[in-house]
């Protein structure tokens, strides 16, 4: 489910003193109910789901990925020298002493996203290419059914007026096409795990 920018912005994300130039693009409910300390299951799923794994069947989804990495190899978007550490700079500069020196894990990456930080409610994890420098940002907030739910938003900053173009030209295949599907596979994931989460 779609949320207003204002569930992110009003919630005291670490992210925001790191990204506070990128702008909110999208936020949304995952279909993740779970307990105070299940947060780094999701953590792990999403490296799986988002990264674009196999558990995202629909035929929409792959179609259009398909799609946007034979553009992006066509136009050079996605070359070494539009990345972080190259084309920009890594948001992991940024991080304060506390973040910088927090739990890594290397198998939190999630597609063409690199982990920057992970707390007990919050992970982020930073792309760039030549049209935008984005954040994901999964958090854990409080349901209305006095449990837990996961909550993501992309934050992004547009690459000039190729940025800007890109941006606004992909945004209903993300509403139509992409989101759908990813929500329906984290959900559809998140249930059939639920026997290893319980068992700690």
């Amino acid at each position: 489910m779609g949320l207003p920018r204002t569930a992110h912005t009003s919630r005291p994300w670490r992210i925001h003193e790191i990204a506070g130039d990128f702008r909110v693009e999208d936020v949304w409910a995952l279909p993740t109910p779970g307990g105070p300390d299940d947060f780094p299951h999701l953590v792990r799923q999403i490296a799986n789901v988002a990264g674009g794994g196999a558990a995202v069947s629909s035929p929409v989804y792959r179609l259009l990925f398909a799609i946007r990495w034979k553009l992006g190899e066509l136009f050079g978007w996605d070359k070494e020298d539009t990345g972080t550490g190259a084309r920009v700079q890594t948001l992991r500069d940024r991080l304060p002493a506390d973040l910088r020196e927090g739990p890594q894990d290397a198998g939190t990456r999630s597609g063409p996203f690199t982990p920057l930080y992970q707390l007990h409610d919050e992970w982020a994890a930073e792309m760039a290419n030549r049209t935008v420098h984005a954040v994901m940002h999964i958090g854990w907030v409080p349901d209305r059914a006095g449990g837990h739910r996961g909550q993501m938003a992309v934050l992004v900053k547009p690459n000039g007026l190729l940025g800007a173009v890109y941006m606004a030209a992909i945004k209903p295949f993300r509403y139509l096409g992409v989101y759908p599907a990813l929500l329906r596979a984290i959900g559809r994931t998140w249930e059939a795990n639920a026997g290893e989460r319980s068992a700690g």
